[in-house]
Parts: C-alpha cells; sequence; structure tokens
C-alpha cells in the first residue's frame, strides 16, 4: 500500500512537472513570436512617407495600439530592438509584454519619473533573459572590445530619431536604506547643475574601463539598466551621452 501511494505520488509529480514546463515552452515561443521583428509588423496607409521618416510613423502607429508607447531603442549586432514603454508604476512592463499581455521577460521600459521632453536623464529598465529577448545583450559591454565597436545607441522617441554614445559601463546594485556615501544611480533622473556633475563623475569613476565621451551639464543622458547575478539585487549599468 505503501509504495502504491509513492508511485501515485510521484506520477503527479511527473505530471504537474511536465504541465509546467510545456507551459513554459509555450511561454517561451510566444515571448519571441511577439517581440521579434516588431516594427516589420506595423502597416503604414500612407505609402508617401520617406525612408528616413518610417521608424517614427511606425512609432507612431503602435503608440495608438498602446499610448504606454513612447520610444524605439535599438542596438546594432544585438537583439536590442525593441518599444519603449512608460506607466506611472515601474512594476508594470516587468511582468507585461508591449500589448499588455503577462510576459515574464516583461518590457523594456522608462523610469516613471523620465519626461521626455524635460528630463537630463532619461532611465530605462529591461530584463535580462535566457532567451536572449530583452536586455539580455547588455552584459556584452563587460568587454571592451564589444565597447569599442558599439558605441553607439539609437533612440527615438515620438519625435525624433537621436544617437546616443556611450560614456560609461560599471557594475552596480539595489542598496539598503541604510547604506552611505553610496551612488545610487537609480534615484537621478530630473537633475540639477551640481547633481548632474556628481552623477557623470561617479559613473565615469564607477566604469570597468576608461572611454574618451565627457558630458556638460545641459547634455542629455541615456541610463540603461539590467540585471547582474554575481551579487544580490546586483545591476549592470551603461550611460550614453546625446550626439
Amino acid at each position: 500500500m505503501k509504495n502504491k501511494i509513492i508511485k501515485i505520488i510521484l506520477v503527479i509529480v511527473f505530471i504537474v512537472s511536465s504541465v509546467l514546463f510545456i507551459n513554459n515552452i509555450i511561454d517561451i515561443y510566444h515571448d519571441k513570436k511577439v517581440n521579434t521583428n516588431i516594427l516589420d509588423n506595423v502597416i503604414l496607409k500612407d505609402n508617401e512617407i520617406n525612408d528616413k521618416d518610417i521608424l517614427l510613423a511606425k512609432l507612431t502607429e503602435l503608440n495608438k495600439q498602446n499610448n504606454d508607447i513612447l520610444g524605439w531603442i535599438q542596438i546594432d549586432d544585438t537583439n536590442i530592438d525593441y518599444p519603449v514603454l512608460q506607466t506611472i508604476d515601474n512594476s508594470y512592463y516587468l511582468n507585461h509584454n508591449y500589448l499588455k499581455e503577462e510576459s515574464k521577460r516583461g518590457s523594456i521600459f522608462l523610469d516613471k519619473d523620465v519626461d521626455l521632453n524635460t528630463s537630463s536623464n532619461c532611465l530605462i529598465y529591461g530584463h535580462r533573459t535566457s532567451t536572449k529577448l530583452m536586455f539580455e545583450d547588455l552584459i556584452n559591454y563587460k568587454d571592451k572590445d564589444f565597447y569599442l565597436d558599439h558605441k553607439i545607441i539609437k533612440f527615438a522617441t515620438l519625435e525624433e530619431e537621436s544617437e546616443y554614445e556611450i560614456m560609461a559601463v560599471f557594475y552596480s546594485r539595489v542598496y539598503y536604506q541604510n547604506e552611505s556615501n553610496i551612488f545610487r544611480y537609480y534615484n537621478y533622473v530630473n537633475l540639477n547643475e551640481e547633481e548632474f556633475n556628481y552623477y557623470v563623475n561617479e559613473a565615469k569613476k564607477s566604469s570597468i574601463y576608461k572611454t574618451d565621451v565627457e558630458a556638460t551639464y545641459g547634455d542629455q543622458l541615456l541610463t540603461l539598466s539590467t540585471c547582474e547575478y554575481s551579487k544580490n539585487n546586483g545591476r549592470f549599468v551603461i550611460v550614453a551621452k546625446k550626439i
């Protein structure tokens, strides 16, 4: 009787595990399908749009589908080629895709406090994933040779396309409230001159390799943040300047 119960339990465990595994495979397949070649699936009705304006036109169409879509980010030779979203809740797009479907891989999203028209630092978050989606490829920048060949981040808003040149790459983490004299990069979005200079200096001082890119107050910064697993609550951060 005891052996029979154990066998039944093992069968149940196997079935549950199999169902979870299959569901995870289906979920991954769906996320890859949804997040691949997004722009190619946007149909423009105006056939007279200039080639240089196609991205903004398609971004505008996506914004009509979901008005949380405010931008587009792209880095050459990576899988980073995604819409950038924003809501008043930084946790929402941690587990929702740009179609507002639940997704473990989430979306790329702006910090809730960023104003694209006025903020001096556009702070953007994204997961790292084993499926190579979202910000997984940011970790390539730990290699200086990769940086030297990929110094530019392309970031478009609904108004314009811009390029940002990387000035610092560093490891960080989410710090405890009682820790002092710490560079909490994630608290710097709308900066006065003193805060801006502090942010730039700390970012460059923390960088794992030197760059010759400098920034002065009045420049707009772009900060990309993703998870880094060598420490608890670790982060991998890239700071770039608009050019």
